[in-house]
């Protein structure tokens, strides 16, 4: 059991049949009445995202989550297959599960397999990848004065902003937590 005020982001908890991963938390203190704790959880099995508020003080159960370094290897129809790198088992995950991450995979790529009790949650991406553009309007000379940007589409279907002297076939690297432009590789 671990109490509500020792909250910190990216912890995993039990509450309501669930397991939920901290997303925020805010402690309250109002000036009449008790302290609370408001955060935002989401749920590992669903995706959903639901605002819960606890008492200050307020004992929820810690779930122990493994992660398992495992490698993305190929998608099979609407199943993915990872592999661990150490016992060579491979495991399927369901598109579904994985929606929002898929638009950094690319075939070989290293990341870590979140289980629960046997059970797969889902995956944990590195921080930042390098992914090739593959379709992006050409430069003009001169346009860089303003710091525009253009919309160029990566390697796995994933498009982002970047800046106008990025052309086709440049390796890029994008931030996997909200999908943006960092740098070129």
């Amino acid at each position: 059991m671990i109490s509500v005020n020792d909250f910190r982001t990216g912890l995993t908890i039990e509450v309501d049949n669930g397991i939920w991963r901290v997303m925020d938390f805010q402690h309250v203190k109002p000036g009449k009445g008790a302290a609370f704790v408001r955060s935002k959880l989401r749920n590992l099995r669903t995706g959903a995202i639901q605002e819960k508020t606890f008492r200050a003080g307020e004992k929820v159960g810690k779930a122990q989550i493994d992660n398992r370094k495992m490698q993305y290897l190929y998608a099979n129809g609407d199943q993915h297959v990872f592999m661990d790198n150490e016992s060579y088992e491979q495991i399927e995950l369901p598109a579904s599960a994985i929606e929002y991450e898929l638009k950094f995979l690319k075939e070989n790529m290293e990341v870590a397999i979140m289980l629960y009790q046997g059970e797969s949650l889902g995956i944990e991406l590195p921080n930042s990848v390098e992914l090739t553009v593959t379709e992006t309007e050409p430069g003009i000379k001169g346009d860089t004065a303003s710091g525009g940007t253009k919309p160029a589409t990566l390697e796995t279907g994933l498009t982002v902003q970047v800046p106008f002297f990025v052309n086709e076939g440049d390796k890029l690297i994008i931030n996997t937590t909200d999908g943006s432009y960092v740098s070129r590789a």
